[in-house]
């Protein structure tokens, strides 16, 4: 059984996220998804609006998601060492964390880089609503 990991925020969730996570699941025979606590969030950006709760059982309802565990830190890393998945999904709009070094040496999995769907973020969703006040 080939194991697939990837994470996401899903603060607000778009045809980005689907997209990634159904390219991942595709890769493999099961799906595990991290979803970033708010904690987690807040180490690159602004506090989520929906409570992780709320988020984690969202992104769990979706059809491609075998399993979705909280993330407690930005990086997948401790997730990753924790559940040892076959591949791991990363995003290209993350070329640049100090924490990508350090993945390529702690995980001996295979890193597959997904591309970023910058029209399609959950930050310019909510900037678009605030500017429609």
């Amino acid at each position: 059984m080939k194991i697939v990991y990837a994470y996401i925020c899903g603060d607000i969730l778009h045809e980005g996220h689907l997209l990634q996570l159904e390219n991942a699941k595709a890769l493999g025979d099961k799906l595990i998804v991290g979803v970033l606590t708010d904690e987690a969030v807040m180490e690159k950006k602004t506090r989520p609006i929906i409570p992780f709760s709320k988020r984690l059982a969202l992104v769990k309802s979706m059809a491609c998601v075998d399993c979705a565990v909280p993330q407690h830190e930005y990086s997948p890393i401790n997730n990753l060492k924790a559940l040892q998945p076959d591949i791991h999904m990363e995003s290209t709009s993350h070329i640049g964390n100090s924490y990508l070094k350090q993945l390529k040496k702690v995980f001996k999995g295979r890193i597959i880089m997904t591309p970023c769907y910058p029209k399609q973020s959950s930050t310019a969703i909510k900037r678009k609503i605030r500017n429609l006040k």
